[in-house]
């Protein structure tokens, strides 16, 4: 008998809205996707498999992958036994001020420090303490983390100022990539070249982030997925789901009650 995956979410009110998410045996592969916080991911078993723009790279268990903010990337995760990790996602502003207020940037995607990773492993395995408690050890291991690790010499990605202006203000929902592309007066095999080259995502992927992501917003007043669905330009409230969980990891329902 096939068994459903298992994974957990818990958003916590401290460091800025820490987010916890547990996997377990995860067998379906996260598309490239971006988060605005630093991804710090604990591989429990099997190798965890990520792909960038310009690389692929593959974790064994006991290691600590690292993803920069914005930074646009992919997991593989194996199909038939599925994979097991533990990340915490943290605010950039808390990793800023724990380096003296200068910017963080992990260069090292893979880091392997056997006791930082027990460290935290122990933190995962008892986020349900009190939250005090949680934020204080939580500071002290990713201090360390930040100073032996991190640097602030690098070039942040700009993208070019008229997709700037198109990502801030097109209203997703209910988007068209032929017109879109006739609005930069270019076909849209042009458009969807220069699209990926200054954002690292397909528009398909990029207005489903968005989509997700005003998901998200509306889970925390409202209960009605398919009316959520109509408003967030998904055809029903499976197609919600199926997007959601291919995202995130877990169901809408399982964000909303976090």
């Amino acid at each position: 008998m096939k068994t459903e995956t298992k994974n957990n979410y818990h958003k916590l009110p401290i460091l800025d809205g820490l987010e916890l998410f547990e996997a377990k045996q995860h067998k379906l592969n996260f598309p490239f996707h971006a988060h605005k916080t630093f991804n710090i991911t604990l591989v429990i078993d099997q190798p965890f498999s990520t792909k960038l723009s310009n690389r692929f790279l593959q974790a064994t268990a006991g290691t600590i992958v690292i993803t920069n903010p914005d930074e646009v990337h992919a997991t593989i995760c194996d199909n038939k036994i599925g994979n097991s990790f533990f990340t915490f996602y943290v605010s950039p502003d808390v990793l800023k001020k724990l380096n003296n207020n200068k910017p963080v940037f992990f260069d090292n995607k893979i880091i392997v420090d056997e006791l930082l990773f027990r460290n935290l492993y122990t933190l995962s395995q008892n986020n349900y303490i009190a939250e005090f408690n949680l934020e204080k050890e939580l500071l002290s291991i990713v201090k360390h983390l930040v100073i032996k690790y991190a640097t602030d010499d690098f070039t942040e990605h700009q993208e070019n100022k008229l997709f700037r202006k198109f990502l801030e203000e097109e209203a997703f929902e209910k988007f068209s990539l032929e017109k879109t592309a006739y609005r930069f007066g270019l076909n849209k095999y042009k458009f969807l070249r220069l699209f990926k080259q200054e954002t690292g995502l397909t528009p398909n992927n990029y207005v489903i982030l968005k989509r997700v992501e005003k998901c998200k917003k509306l889970l925390q007043t409202q209960d009605d997925l398919l009316d959520i669905a109509i408003k967030t330009g998904f055809y029903d409230a499976t197609h919600l789901c199926k997007h959601f969980k291919k995202i995130t990891g877990i169901t809408p329902l399982t964000y909303r009650n976090a």
